[in-house]
C-alpha cells in the first residue's frame, strides 16, 4: 500500500460586499480618524455600530460619535502573530470600551508583553498612515496614560455624526485558507496511479459499482472498498456544458466544452475538458480518449476516439 499523501493547499478569493447606511458611516469615520457608535432605543450606545438593535431587532440609525480613548475589558496574549494579523510582533487581542460607548471592540493591543496587560488598562487608537474606509484604518490600540481609571467622556467632531463626503459605500475583503490537504487511502491510491498515467477506481463488494474517483466507501451502499479497479482510458460523454465565459487565470479560449465522462469500466462519470472537436459537435454518446501533456498529473482534456458513438442504454444509467 503506498503511503498517503499530503499537499498544501490554498483557497483564497476576494469577498466583495456593499454596505448600509450605519456600516457605510462607521467605515468612512475611519477613514476620517472618527468612531462612530449607533444609539439604541433604550440608550445605549453599540460601538462597533449595527444596524438593527440585537434586543428588539428594530431599525437603528441614530449614530453617535465616541472618543479614540478606552478602557480594556479583557484581553488574551497572542504570542505568535500569523501573517496577515495586524502586528507582526507579539501583542494583545483585546476588548476596548471606548469611552462613550456601551460595548466593546475588538482589536489588536500593542504592549511590550503580556505582564504590562490588564483589564481595566487605559488605552488609545492608533491610527493607520494611510487610510481607506475599513476596519484596518486603527492599526491598534496602544497604552495611554491620561491619568483616568474609568470611562473618559466621548468628543465630537462632526455636525451631524456620520456626515462625510465620498461615503464609503462597499468593502472588498480578501479570504484565505491555507490547510494541509491528507487525501486518504482510496484517493492515495487514485493519485499515484495517476502519475502512471493510470484512473483507478474502487469495487463495492455488495452492489459491484466502480466509483472513481474511489472514496474508501460506497456511497450507496455504505461499505468499505478496497477492491482496486483500473478504467479507461477511453469514456463517453455524458452529458456537457459550453462554457462562454472565461476563468480568470486560465488561458483556455471560449467557447469550449466541460463534459461528464463515463470511464470504461466506471459506474461514475468523471469532469473533463472536450478539445480537437468544434465545441457545437460535442454530442451525448461521443466517444472520447484523455491527452496527457508532458509533466501532468491528470489529463489536459479529453479528445474524440476513432470509434463510433456509444448506444445512449450503454449510459443513460450515468447521466
Amino acid at each position: 500500500m503506498p503511503e498517503p499523501l499530503t499537499a498544501p493547499l490554498v483557497v483564497e478569493f476576494p469577498f466583495t460586499r456593499s454596505l448600509g447606511p450605519v456600516q457605510s458611516a462607521f467605515l468612512t469615520g475611519l477613514r476620517e480618524r472618527t468612531v462612530l457608535g449607533v444609539r439604541t432605543t433604550d440608550g445605549q450606545v453599540l460601538v462597533p455600530p449595527v444596524e438593527y438593535d440585537p434586543r428588539t431587532a428594530e431599525e437603528i440609525r441614530d449614530l453617535v460619535e465616541v472618543a479614540a480613548t478606552g478602557t480594556v475589558t479583557t484581553w488574551a496574549w497572542n504570542p505568535a502573530p500569523r501573517r496577515g494579523q495586524p502586528l507582526r510582533t507579539p501583542f494583545a487581542w483585546a476588548l476596548v470600551r471606548l469611552d462613550g460607548a456601551d460595548t466593546a471592540l475588538l482589536h489588536a493591543l500593542d504592549a511590550p508583553d503580556s505582564d504590562t496587560v490588564r483589564t481595566g488598562m487605559r488605552v488609545r487608537i492608533r491610527w493607520a498612515p494611510e487610510r481607506t474606509g475599513a476596519i484596518t484604518d486603527i492599526a491598534c490600540f496602544e497604552p495611554h496614560d491620561d491619568g483616568t481609571t474609568g470611562p473618559g467622556a466621548a468628543t465630537a467632531h462632526t455636525s451631524p455624526p456620520g456626515a462625510f463626503a465620498d461615503p464609503v459605500t462597499t468593502i472588498t475583503t480578501p479570504a484565505r485558507l491555507d490547510y494541509t490537504y491528507t487525501p486518504g487511502r482510496a484517493q492515495s491510491r487514485y493519485l499515484t496511479a495517476l502519475t502512471g498515467r493510470r484512473t483507478v477506481g474502487e469495487r463495492c463488494p455488495a452492489c459491484r459499482k466502480v466509483y472513481v474517483p474511489p472514496r474508501g466507501a460506497c456511497p450507496t451502499c455504505g461499505v468499505a472498498t478496497d477492491e482496486e479497479v483500473e478504467v479507461g482510458p477511453r469514456g463517453t460523454v455524458t452529458t456537457y456544458c459550453v462554457v462562454n465565459i472565461k476563468a480568470k487565470g486560465q488561458d483556455i479560449e471560449v467557447p469550449y466544452v466541460y463534459a461528464h465522462i463515463a470511464l470504461d469500466g466506471a459506474d461514475l462519470a468523471l469532469h473533463g475538458r472536450i478539445a480537437g472537436i468544434p465545441y457545437d459537435r460535442v454530442r451525448m454518446g461521443l466517444r472520447v480518449e484523455p491527452v496527457w501533456t508532458e509533466g501532468a498529473r491528470y489529463p489536459d482534456h479529453y479528445r474524440p476516439a476513432d470509434e463510433p458513438d456509444a448506444d445512449y442504454d450503454t449510459y443513460k444509467e450515468l447521466l
